[in-house]
């Protein structure tokens, strides 16, 4: 078991004020792995000051510092890519598959921002106007526990091509993650303040970076609920915010898709990231005529997702990332049952031999009807909705009637009838004919999907303020 009492503040792991401490728990047997001491006001304050202090210098530094900078912090993670993905399926129950993919995304960041650096124009002329491009300041990063690394490298790779300086609160779930990369951090010999971590609870840490000053803009990936309550607290002192929130994404399939391929893709698709995907397409609209045969395939397609110990290659979905998230997914499985819809597959209950951790039984509901609660709101769990629809302009029509806007999936024989339906379509991301991921176009939801875009030129501005110099 291992204890995690200190945070990191310009450039040392430190002590910390704050004395509450949060057991670490693992999702796929309930056993204690490991405890973190949790920061409070006081240890937030002092990560912004060295944040603060650090940017006077940092902000100036040349494109080439920072590709430097950026090229370290690749070199340190990659290092220790093995051991970041068991620790990951360890703490947070994710499948080897997924978790080996989160901690690749995480080094190539760095990669991605740097490209982007070497192209990206920081100062313009618009009309006769000089427009310099200036980074923000200090920037707050709140990240979630169900890829709590990739988030930290990705945003932090942003914050650094921009000049910026940041403070980090991790999920106090994702500690021993957070204590890993934080040394890969610490190894690559990153300047002092430059990157700041001070593990805590959101109701105290998260507010006090979220109230401070000092705090020029706020990062946040996580629920929409949250995303509001940091969007109102920024208000009061102007912050600038990026916001990427929940979903409810919808793939639709057109009459002319090849069910056989596109079904199985769609279920195991929904299954993304044992369910805990923001971008999970979990509501699947198809043609009504064509449902008796999508539910044969849906259910067999379900009967070859693999649940069990997340550290088997051959496991499709883990364990739930709490004892608490377990019993939302419990309970939404409950209310869709409660609602009418057709169980297909799956169900209450943890399945046969898994009765130790959080593990959720990979379920369907049919004959959804898209006003349903299991088809509004996000469940985050292993879940599917099958909705059936008349026509192609219903099909868009459901696509479009929710409150998300994160991210939508078209399958069609016709990729420009797919192209045509995908600009009709309200989402920050369309992916046509599979699941697919650019990390240098820009990611981000329309509605409450969130505010704002991460990832390559579009990301970088996000940390940016054009000044025009009129001469």
């Amino acid at each position: 078991m291992k204890s995690i009492n200190k945070g990191y503040i310009d450039g040392e792991f430190v002590a910390l004020n704050g004395t509450q401490v949060f057991d670490l728990i693992n999702p796929t047997d309930h056993q204690k792995i490991g405890e973190v001491t949790l920061g409070d006001e006081t240890d937030t304050r002092r990560a912004v000051a060295a944040a603060k202090e650090a940017f006077r210098w940092f902000s100036k530094t040349s494109v080439e510092d920072r590709i430097r900078i950026l090229n370290k912090l690749k070199n340190a993670v990659s290092k220790r890519e093995k051991e970041l993905t068991e620790v990951m399926i360890l703490e947070y129950g994710g499948t080897r598959r997924f978790c080996t993919m989160s901690v690749q995304n995480a080094i190539a960041s760095f990669d991605n921002m740097a490209e982007t650096l070497r192209h990206f124009e920081f100062q313009r002329k618009v009309g006769n106007t000089l427009v310099q491009m200036t980074p923000v300041g200090v920037v707050g990063i709140i990240t979630p526990w169900n890829s709590s690394n990739s988030f930290i490298c990705s945003k932090l790779a942003t914050a650094i091509a921009a000049g910026c300086t940041v403070v980090v609160k991790p999920s106090e779930m994702s500690a021993l993650q957070t204590q890993l990369l934080t040394e890969c951090f610490h190894e690559a010999g990153l300047p002092k303040g430059l990157y700041n971590m001070v593990n805590g609870l959101g109701n105290v840490v998260g507010n006090a970076i979220t109230n401070h000053p000092d705090i020029a803009k706020i990062s946040f990936t996580g629920s929409t609920v949250t995303g509001k309550l940091i969007a109102r607290s920024a208000v009061d002192t102007v912050k600038r915010v990026t916001l990427e929130l929940g979903g409810k994404s919808p793939n639709i399939i057109l009459d002319d898709a090849d069910l056989e391929k596109a079904i199985p893709q769609a279920v195991f698709g929904a299954y993304m990231n044992s369910g805990q995907a923001c971008i999970a397409p979990t509501r699947l609209l198809v043609p009504k005529e064509k449902l008796p045969e999508v539910n044969q395939l849906a259910k067999a397609a379900a009967e070859r997702v693999v649940v069990d110990d997340p550290a088997k290659d051959t496991t499709n979905v883990g364990p739930m990332v709490s004892e608490k998230q377990f019993e939302r997914v419990q309970s939404y499985i409950q209310i869709g049952l409660n609602e009418g819809a057709t169980l297909l597959a799956g169900g209450l209950g943890k399945p046969e031999g898994l009765e130790a951790g959080n593990f959720v039984k990979a379920t369907i509901f049919t004959n959804v009807r898209n006003e349903m609660r299991v088809a509004q709101e996000e469940i985050f769990g292993p879940v599917l909705s099958i909705i059936p629809y008349e026509n192609e302009e219903e099909a868009i029509a459901i696509a479009n009637d929710t409150t998300y806007g994160l991210a939508a999936y078209i399958t069609s024989a016709d990729e420009d009838r797919a192209l045509r339906v995908a600009s009709r379509v309200d989402a920050g991301r369309v992916c046509i004919n599979g699941f697919k991921h650019d990390p240098l176009a820009p990611f981000g939801g329309f509605k409450q999907s969130g505010i704002g875009r991460e990832f390559g030129a579009y990301g970088l501005e996000e940390y940016l303020e054009p000044k025009s110099i009129l001469i």
